[in-house]
């Protein structure tokens, strides 16, 4: 039990607090949000997406947005086709928001290599198509404004 503990704590050392979303449908052919952001900035330092149920075999350009409450919205990567994705494929970024959404087959996702710093408002999922399919996720965050936090839309 106090392995268990200990590799908690030291999760939450490495990488921050843990907010974990249930699944759910993919947008239809719009951004919707997955997490919300509140009272100020945080640090992502790792977003991980999980298919629960297979995505449909249709073309769907999908990325993760970063839309404030105040100000731009903006790509935190550019788009991936999801197109058939297997459940278990995992999805992540790298945290430059020039590189791609990876997806890959149940098994392995690089850990993310750059923080994303996002001000308040909403961590959106943005689909291109109409496609079946579910996804949940889970986002790990440090707070940069005292009182900022992060929880599931």
């Amino acid at each position: 039990m106090s392995e268990f503990l200990a590799g908690k704590a030291v999760r939450k050392l490495l990488k921050g607090i843990k907010v974990e979303r249930a699944t759910a449908l993919l947008p239809q052919t719009a951004a919707a949000p997955i997490f919300n952001i509140r009272g100020g900035r945080v640090a992502i330092t790792q977003i991980i997406g999980e298919v629960t149920t297979v995505i449909q075999t249709q073309a769907n350009l999908t990325n993760l947005v970063g839309n404030p409450t105040v100000g731009t919205s903006v790509d935190l990567c550019t788009t991936l086709s999801i197109t058939a994705f297997e459940v278990g494929c995992l999805l992540g970024i790298t945290g430059l928001n020039t590189d791609a959404l990876i997806g890959i087959d149940a098994g392995a996702l690089p850990g993310q290599t750059r923080d994303v710093i996002l001000a308040a408002g909403t961590l959106d999922l943005d689909c291109a198509a109409s496609n079946s399919g579910a996804v949940k996720w889970t986002v790990f965050y440090i707070p940069i404004d005292d009182g900022a936090w992060v929880e599931a839309a």
